[in-house]
């Protein structure tokens, strides 16, 4: 008779199943509220920055700021898990998300660009501990439900799919003379309805023995495993951000209204989060190598309908099939990393990950408003190639290296 022994590497310490579950509800819940955060921030923060800017070619820094926010959150969020908690993280977290509306708000009463810059990098603070929010579910269950758990909070951004594009749609114009500062207003309760989900989370700090047990940075950033997770995370969140950030901007370029910007953006984030109920069970089943594989399809596929024309309709096609391969290609590298990590390299690892993936895709935000405002949005999508022709390359390579181990 064969008995089912947990150890350390299978569950975090002080963490049983039972709390597990519930902690990966409420994650999967604040998800959905807090998704509506990015989602109100790529509908709106192109456009509003046209407007503000004092020259056009400036019009999508605003959202090159808030991928900037997230890069330079990641490692300080690290570093309060490690001494705090998560749930201290988490509470710093939902602060900012208050603040992004506020600030947002009085920047367009205001008129002030930079104004509006500053809020979106607090907006970005809030985004990279929301993104953390699937790990810390992954971290508290036993390690063959990690890619389930993982994707169950992910899935939860479904929802602020949803509830961001209508919050926009239908609180633009409640202030007249204004547009969109309604909106930030009511992002910012949003905001505060998170925190009162987040709090009450229960996750343990890091234990003595875990932080003494911890492994050197090099060794870390030195593993193939870890350098392909990060290499294809990086690349399916560049490609994704790069023309979800042009795409708003492009639709009102070629004459479509923002109503119609705003749908497509909402069908695009359902794409990105959709496939969660699903994208767990097929890591399981199929790897999570396979899983990013077929993501990094899906963006090229996507490349190529937006090439096909700029009716509505190809623009809506090319956003959910770019949300689809981005959720196979970003939580399948998420995975990668839970492989690739000891339980007490944790609060390391994730965050060194998050930085790496969000600091690359801060670069490619920033070019995004110049090639679309002084190229066209053909060549937008025509630059996608070149990151995807490396993501899988890299694959590739790992694929080869695994079955040629297993031959030796």
């Amino acid at each position: 008779m064969s008995h089912t022994v947990t150890t350390t590497a299978e569950l975090t310490p002080a963490v049983v199943p039972r709390s597990g579950t519930a902690n990966v509800v409420r994650l999967a819940i604040a998800q959905a509220l807090a998704g509506a955060n990015s989602t109100v921030v790529f509908a709106t923060g192109a456009v509003v920055g046209d407007r503000l800017a004092p020259n056009e070619v400036l019009a999508t820094l605003p959202i090159s700021v808030f991928v900037v926010g997230m890069a330079a959150c990641t490692l300080p969020s690290g570093s309060i898990a490690r001494r705090h908690g998560r749930r201290a993280v988490f509470m710093t977290g939902t602060s900012c998300g208050v603040l992004v509306g506020l600030l947002s708000a009085w920047a367009i009463l205001a008129a002030s660009f930079w104004l509006f810059c500053a809020a979106m990098f607090l907006g970005g603070a809030y985004a990279a501990v929301v993104f953390s929010f699937r790990f810390a579910a992954a971290d508290c269950v036993l390690a063959a439900r990690r890619p389930r758990a993982l994707s169950a909070v992910m899935a939860g951004g479904v929802f602020g799919g949803v509830i961001g594009p209508q919050l926009v749609t239908y609180t633009m114009d409640l202030w007249p003379s204004h547009t969109f500062a309604a909106t930030f207003l009511a992002q910012a309760a949003v905001a505060a309805l998170s925190a009162l989900v987040l709090s009450g989370v229960r996750l343990p700090r890091p234990a003595a023995e875990e932080m003494a047990g911890m492994r050197p940075m090099g060794v870390i950033l030195c593993q193939p495993s870890f350098i392909i997770a990060v290499i294809c995370g990086a690349v399916s969140y560049l490609l994704m951000n790069f023309v979800m950030t042009a795409a708003p901007l492009a639709m009102r370029l070629c004459g479509h209204a923002q109503e119609d910007a705003n749908l497509g953006l909402q069908w695009h984030v359902i794409a990105m989060y959709g496939p969660s109920f699903l994208t767990g069970r097929l890591i399981t089943h199929f790897g999570a190598q396979g899983v990013v594989a077929v993501g990094l399809v899906l963006m090229g596929v996507a490349g190529v309908i937006g090439l096909a024309g700029v009716d509505v309709v190809y623009f809506w096609l090319s956003l959910v099939a770019l949300g689809v391969g981005w959720n196979f290609g970003f939580v399948g590298a998420s995975a990668l990393i839970l492989e690739c990590q000891r339980p007490e390299d944790w609060t390391r690892v994730q965050p060194v990950n998050d930085f790496i993936v969000f600091g690359m895709v801060a670069v490619g935000s920033f070019s995004s408003g110049g090639l679309l405002t002084s190229y066209g949005w053909d060549t937008v999508l025509w630059v996608l190639f070149a990151p995807l022709v490396l993501a899988a390359s890299a694959l590739t390579f790992s694929a080869a290296s695994r079955r040629s181990r297993r031959l030796t």
